[in-house]
């Protein structure tokens, strides 16, 4: 099946992380995507109304630069690809610490709870008791200031999940394998898609690439090879991913995703 580039990746994929991108390019692109100038409307007034993005004038003659809000998920993003792939390459292990999670808030601010508890497993942690989460990697560094005041945490190297100990069977028991490998076959199709599509201009190309890619990695809690007890197939997929987007990118001439390769770059920031 064909990779469909989605509005919002398009829009993202232009958006640098200081000053401003033209709206005519952006709109350029979609088309040569086969993206209708609507959806992509729609995504730019979806990214306003949520604060992650402030739209400067109108139609192709605007632009749109990235707000604090904005900023600051872009990065989270590029930290999970610079962590993925460092991992891959084993510059980052895990140092057999989990980090335990506790979320408590009055009824009063149930909203705050709620949205907290929904960060932290789009973050990668899993429930292991009521309002109690586990992860293998320190996620503090990423949560709001303001939301601190919700939570307790506290690192341990013993830990017991339903009287598990072994932190294979507990890394297995929390972020099955096969749910989290599935998705990578996305990416193997891209480069497929992507090697019979030479004649589409290099932006085009790229973005189904990074469509795939996004895709994977939206539900993969990067758990630490360490913890599996198998030659991690995403690691190899991402590789071969990797591979090709360099291929592409490496002659330079655009101007997507500009800063966010090679995640050598974007360590520094985890």
């Amino acid at each position: 099946m064909d990779m469909q580039i989605t509005p919002r990746t398009l829009v993202e994929a232009f958006l640098p992380f200081e000053g401003e991108v033209s709206l005519a390019e952006v709109y350029a692109v979609a088309n040569l995507a086969g993206l209708e100038d609507q959806p992509v409307r729609l995504a730019i007034r979806r990214l306003v109304a949520a604060g992650g993005v402030v739209q400067h004038g109108r139609g192709r003659a605007g632009s749109l630069t990235l707000t604090g809000t904005g900023l600051r998920r872009l990065q989270r993003d590029r930290q999970s690809l610079a962590l993925a792939f460092a991992q891959d390459a084993g510059e980052v292990r895990w140092d057999g610490s989990w980090l335990l999670i506790a979320v408590s808030a009055p009824e009063a601010d149930r909203h705050v709870r709620d949205s907290l508890r929904r960060e932290l497993l789009k973050l990668g942690a899993a429930t292991i008791s009521t309002g109690l989460y586990a992860s293998p990697h320190d996620l503090r560094d990423m949560l709001s200031a303001d939301s601190m005041r919700y939570v307790a945490t506290a690192t341990t190297a013993d830990l017991s999940v339903r009287g598990v100990n072994d932190p294979l069977v507990i890394a297995e028991m929390l972020w099955p394998k096969a749910s989290i490998i599935e998705p990578y076959q996305g990416i193997q199709d891209a480069i497929a898609q992507e090697a019979d599509t030479s004649s589409l201009p290099k932006e085009v190309r790229l973005l189904i690439l990074a469509e795939a890619l996004e895709r994977a990695m939206r539900d993969d809690p990067l758990v630490p090879p360490e913890l599996r007890s198998c030659t991690w197939p995403p690691t190899k997929v991402r590789e071969e991913w990797a591979h090709r987007w360099e291929e592409l990118s490496t002659d330079g001439g655009t101007t997507i995703y500009s800063g966010w390769w090679p995640p050598a770059q974007a360590s520094a920031l985890l």
